[in-house]
């Protein structure tokens, strides 16, 4: 098999600049459902999904409404469909609601495979979050791009014994809310027809990043006491709106918890915790 060379993505940046403005906070705290900090509050865990964003015009988006690649991320074709695969996120301290940071992006990995359903472009995000010259976040996202094939939307592996939970209703409103606040074109979490016709999925599709939010948020809502110090997350099969899902976890050890989120008793997502 041929693969082209990505050579010349690796260490390929971005730097862009947010206020943090508490307007938009309050926004996101709407779409998630949530109570909104105040100036100077720390921000929620992994509510800077929805700043730092840099959009573009649109003759410079793909037909799925995402951005066209070649940009900063490298070219997949125009064919593929794109994935939020995972990632790890490291929470050294908080970033505080109404300071100006910046973000700085780079792009880590960028590999192609052949897999079972084709094509598989794997590419590798680190995101570094700074307020005050100080690094507050940083992570690393995993991006996929595959050709078009079926999706898998069935669960295998049973879910865990929680010690808590929370019943997610993903309901139209919420996803278009949540592409709003992040400023997420992708046409699979609000184009009915285009997910259904073009993309293979029965319905809308559930933002991974915000089932990784929520995840986040029911820790914290069980675990007032506890200090977020590291969330590494990964998708095993989209969920589908208006189709209610569970966000629940456990405790496994000194410092250490398990999350996930879970539908008819089988995983869809899971994740690892550390915490102070």
């Amino acid at each position: 098999m041929t693969t082209q060379d990505f050579s010349a993505w690796i260490g390929r940046q971005e730097t862009i600049e947010d206020n943090i403005d508490i307007g938009h906070v309050q926004k996101i705290a709407l779409s998630v459902g949530a109570r909104a900090p105040s100036v100077g509050d720390p921000l929620p865990a992994l509510w800077q999904w929805g700043l730092f964003i840099s959009g573009l015009p649109y003759e410079e988006l793909g037909e799925d409404g995402h951005p066209r690649r070649g940009g900063f991320l490298p070219p997949a074709g125009d064919n593929r469909n794109r994935m939020w695969a995972g990632g790890r996120v490291t929470f050294s301290q908080p970033l505080r609601v109404g300071t100006p940071g910046r973000k700085v992006s780079t792009i880590l990995d960028v590999k192609e495979k052949e897999g079972r359903t084709g094509k598989l472009m794997f590419v590798t995000v680190r995101h570094d979050y700074f307020q005050n010259d100080q690094l507050c976040i940083s992570e690393e996202q995993d991006i996929v791009y595959r050709e078009p094939s079926p999706p898998k939307l069935q669960g295998s592996t049973p879910a865990p014994q929680a010690q808590w939970s929370e019943t997610v209703q993903p309901s139209t409103t919420m996803l278009f809310r949540y592409s709003a606040v992040t400023f997420n074109g992708h046409r699979i979490h609000y184009d009915f027809p285009y997910v259904t016709e073009k993309e293979g999925y029965p319905g809308l599709v559930v933002h991974g990043p915000l089932i990784a939010t929520l995840m986040c948020t029911a820790f914290v809502n069980a675990n007032p006491d506890k200090q977020l110090a590291t969330f590494a997350y990964r998708g095993l099969r989209p969920l589908i709106a208006p189709a209610p899902f569970q966000v629940a976890g456990t405790l496994t050890g000194e410092g250490t918890a398990s999350a996930w989120a879970e539908q008819d008793g089988t995983l869809a997502h899971q994740a690892e915790v550390t915490f102070r």
